[in-house]
């Protein structure tokens, strides 16, 4: 089993975990992925992308939102506890050379996988340019981070509380129009921000890789559950990606078939509030 070496609370619900994995640490490349299960018999299988990796300590470090019942019990986990089981590097690693103008786009929980990239492509020589979109001021994660990789950060925040009010689209376009225009680009978020940064860089012509978070089950390309339309072929992403080229990804294909488990997650998540109700009231009684 692996035991958690550092935990962070990043936000209200997003959470950092130092967890002692020293082969995975050795051999994972930016942009592959974990699968983590808390239980054995019937634990769900959730992917989580490793955020970063240290091999000389032999660790892997994962950043998560607490949305569902397994990443609800997952943050109630605590430095020197143990993950059952955790399976990896999955995944296509990401594409690092040196393009020269790269710009980086994270919305929310999408900053965590965006970060091993960006420094990847930093070191590999490239001009980066990293944006980070949030709701608000409390969402933002990995600022510090992203500040000493990238050339440039841009943030923006739906209610204008830091940065730019602003959607990451509006900076991304502004750089696509200079000259000379970037390289490629890299957008990690929610589907439907990954959709519009790919259609805003698409006319220009600029390279845009998206990562596609959809539901894995055994992170082998077995069950299809992961399954994507891109360049009207079937992929899966647990084996051809996690990574695509965004101009050629069906993404309301992709959201039309997250949303058919919309209500299983929504009875998930009602129940997982209703146990840390219930815990809380026990502390306090």
């Amino acid at each position: 089993m692996n035991r958690i070496i550092l935990k962070k609370q990043l936000s209200d619900d997003v959470f950092m975990m130092k967890i002692a994995a020293p082969h995975i640490a050795e051999e994972r490349k930016p942009g592959q992925f974990v699968i983590l299960q808390l239980d054995t018999d019937f634990g769900e299988r959730i992917p989580l992308t490793i955020a970063d990796a240290d091999a000389e300590e032999g660790s892997v470090t994962i950043i998560y939102q607490a949305v569902g019942n397994t990443t609800h019990r997952l943050s109630k986990l605590n430095e020197g506890d143990r993950i059952q089981n955790l399976l990896g590097p999955l995944g296509q690693p990401t594409h690092i050379e040196k393009f020269g103008s790269v710009v980086c786009v994270g919305g929310g929980i999408g900053v965590a996988p965006l970060h091993p990239i960006a420094k990847a492509l930093k070191q590999a020589g490239n001009h980066v340019t990293v944006i980070i979109g949030a709701r608000n001021k409390d969402l933002i994660i990995l600022e510090e981070e992203m500040k000493t990789i990238a050339d440039e950060l841009i943030i923006c925040t739906d209610d204008g509380s830091k940065g730019r009010k602003d959607l990451v689209t509006a900076p991304l376009k502004e750089l696509c129009e200079k000259n000379p225009k970037p390289n490629l680009a890299v957008a990690i978020g929610p589907p439907i921000m990954m959709k519009f940064a790919a259609l805003t860089t698409k006319p220009y012509g600029v390279h845009t890789v998206v990562s596609l978070n959809t539901i894995m089950v055994d992170g082998t390309g077995m069950c299809g559950g992961c399954r994507v339309t891109v360049g009207g072929q079937t992929k899966f992403v647990c084996v051809d990606g996690p990574e695509f080229d965004g101009h050629l990804v069906d993404f309301d294909n992709m959201m039309l078939r997250l949303g058919s488990y919309k209500a299983k997650e929504e009875e998930d998540h009602h129940k997982c509030h209703l146990d840390l109700q219930i815990e809380q009231l026990q502390k306090n009684s």
